[in-house]
């Protein structure tokens, strides 16, 4: 047996379609013919009632045949080709001539003759014949019946032998359509078989390879394309995770590394307190550096792997904006800045506070960090074509033009050696641009190099 492929399955349906088909046409083709073969039967019958009727005499006691050379033609008195059977009778059924191919047979009479229908089945010596009787009138009075009938042998065998002829074709015919339809299949679901080898040879090494296309741009061509969009978003994910992992192992060392340097000069040789409260104190900066990035980290991959479930509720956002300036106050004290509140109205929105308030405070420090100093950042918000906007300036270093499309990287900093003086982790962008995701925020930044940056937060 055939294992049930996708190939042999449609080849299946196909044929049983197909059979249903052919069976219904068949079925149509026969009766349709064998109501032809008995409609000319049955004309012939009709042709000879009225050529006996016009050639016999009718009288009040009955009627006779004219001329008796009409029993001599070879229909009327042999059994051979096309014979018609005739049989006169009087009006109570008795006989008073006959066909000769009648011999001593005679055909059967019906004396109820106006519920017989035109024609019937009947039988005469075990042949099957096709019968019409017809009264005599002789004003207006049945004085006799012609009794007409054919042989329908002839007819018979030939319906028995287009039905076997049928019923043979059948199975045959559905068979070279099922091989048919199978090769058919098979060429058609080719490409399928090129999709299955050729993601059979995907592996974690090799996520550059991608499916060819084929010429026509067909539901297959479209399954193609779409598994192919699907291999670059999946190498695109393997590249970005591979290069989070590589710049976190070269992150997490680099402190590590020098916390082991500076204890290792300490140790050397000793020294006075004052060199050994620098040195600690240095490592404590760097124990504190290497605990953020840490705390980074573990969020960025809280919101990577996992979507957080979301709690939504009414938020104020001014009250949330002078919440989050009034944490920093310590650091915009040391750095002189001017907070700029400029909020039209009160402006509520609905969203999740906490997810929220992390996206407002990385941007907030962000914009304190690079902000230089005795200058000014500006909290705004507004509506604008129906839509909530919170916007925060600073009058910083602002980014590169060719920067921004990468800030929202991991562990990417703009211009980090040319500000060493600035820390970060270079995690607080990526954190910003995962959970804006989560909920539907939409960010724009607008900036210019020692001039300053806008980032503009636009909420759903």
């Amino acid at each position: 047996m055939l294992p049930y492929s996708y190939r042999n399955r449609i080849a299946f349906y196909y044929i049983i379609t197909t059979a249903l088909l052919i069976s219904v046409v068949f079925i149509i083709v026969y009766y349709s013919l064998k109501q032809s073969v008995y409609h000319h039967i049955e004309n012939d019958i009709t042709i000879e009632k009225a050529k006996l009727i016009n050639e016999i005499n009718i009288h009040s006691k009955g009627f006779y045949l004219k001329d008796h050379h009409e029993w001599k033609e070879n229909e009327h008195k042999t059994l051979d080709v096309n014979p018609i059977f005739i049989q006169f009778t009087d009006s109570q059924g008795k006989l008073f001539d006959k066909s000769p191919n009648l011999k001593k047979s005679h055909l059967i009479f019906h004396k109820s003759s106006k519920k017989l229908p035109l024609y019937f089945d009947s039988k005469l010596d075990q042949i099957n014949i096709l019968q019409s009787q017809q009264a005599v009138y002789f004003n207006n009075k049945i004085v006799g019946y012609i009794i007409v009938a054919m042989s329908l042998e002839d007819a018979n065998l030939m319906l028995q032998n287009l039905s076997y002829t049928l019923l043979l074709a059948f199975p045959l015919v559905l068979g070279i359509l099922f091989l048919v339809a199978r090769f058919i299949v098979g060429r058609s679901i080719k490409p399928v078989k090129t999709i299955i080898e050729t993601s059979n040879k995907i592996t974690k090494d090799n996520l550059n390879t991608r499916i060819v296309l084929p010429e026509n741009k067909d539901e297959l061509y479209e399954l193609s394309n779409t598994i192919n969009n699907l291999l670059n978003r999946i190498e695109n994910a393997v590249e970005r995770e591979r290069q989070f992992t590589s710049d976190a192992s070269h992150e997490l060392r680099t402190p590590l590394s020098v916390i082991k340097g500076t204890l290792e000069v300490l140790v050397r040789k000793p020294r006075d307190i004052h060199q050994y409260e620098e040195k600690i104190i240095f490592c404590v900066s760097e124990v504190d550096r290497l605990s953020k990035l840490i705390d980074d980290l573990l969020l960025l991959a809280r919101f990577e792997n996992q979507k957080q479930s979301i709690k939504l509720e009414n938020i104020m956002l001014n009250a949330l904006l002078l919440d989050i300036s009034a944490r920093f106050s310590q650091k915009i004290k040391t750095k002189e800045c001017i907070i700029i509140n400029n909020f039209d109205e009160e402006i509520y929105i609905k969203s999740d506070y906490n997810l929220l308030s992390i996206i407002v405070s990385n941007i907030f420090s962000n914009a304190l960090k690079y902000s230089q100093q005795n200058s000014s950042i500006i909290l705004r918000l507004y509506k604008e074509n129906n839509v909530v906007k919170c916007s925060i300036t600073d009058e910083g270093i602002g980014i590169e033009a060719v920067d921004v499309d990468k800030i929202f990287n991991a562990f990417y900093r703009s211009d980090s050696m040319e500000h060493p003086e600035i820390k970060g982790t270079g995690l607080g962008l990526s954190i910003v641009k995962r959970i804006s995701e989560l909920l539907s925020i939409t960010i724009t930044i607008n900036t210019q190099k020692e001039i300053g940056t806008t980032l503009i937060l636009s909420f759903p």
